[in-house]
């Protein structure tokens, strides 16, 4: 019976990367990317790389967030479509299975009508040092410096990310997919 019941979660989910691959291309087709603060003039450094961590493929970032220069962030991007904008309307939400050093990290989402780099829908989550499946429903996500509501029929981008304080950064990431 658990077995169908897995099945049957599967069917309910949209996969977006299972990290069936040893690359950082995901399992939609686009490719992972690591950004940091410097691209603002920040001090920042992040390093993304495939990994295997206790026997699970995923998406390794570590770095340090510094705040110095006006910095402060760390973050691993993934586009949600290889096509532009990826429609999660029947959706409820996002569900990574991660692993990390005990910190808090940001999940930020990026839409057709965030056009400026600071504006975002963020949902903060703690990165454990086991693996663990975290669910955010769509409904938790704050905007940030930008006043239109989350449009789940745009979604552009996503992005796991250390921000706002000085910190050591190593999370991963081993499964990423939009659940019902």
């Amino acid at each position: 019976m658990s077995e169908l019941l897995h099945q049957s979660e599967i069917i309910m989910s949209l996969l977006l990367d299972n990290r069936s691959t040893c690359t950082l291309t995901a399992t939609n087709g686009v490719v992972w990317r690591a950004v940091a603060d410097t691209v603002m003039g920040g001090v920042s450094s992040g390093n993304l790389m495939p990994a295997v961590i206790e026997g699970r493929n995923c998406v390794r970032l570590t770095g340090d967030v510094s705040l110095e220069n006006n910095g402060g962030f760390v973050q691993a991007c993934l586009d949600l479509s290889e096509s532009g904008f990826l429609d999660a309307s029947d959706y409820s939400g996002i569900e990574i299975d991660v692993l990390g050093n005990g910190e808090i990290y940001n999940l930020h989402l990026r839409t057709q009508d965030t056009r400026i780099v600071w504006q975002s829908y963020r949902a903060s989550f703690l990165a454990q040092p086991n693996w663990h499946t975290v669910r955010l429903p769509f409904e938790i996500f704050q905007a940030h410096r930008i006043d239109q509501p989350l449009d789940k029929y745009h979604l552009r981008r996503l992005g796991v990310v250390a921000i706002g304080r000085e910190m050591q950064v190593d999370v991963c990431i081993s499964l990423l997919s939009l659940f019902r």
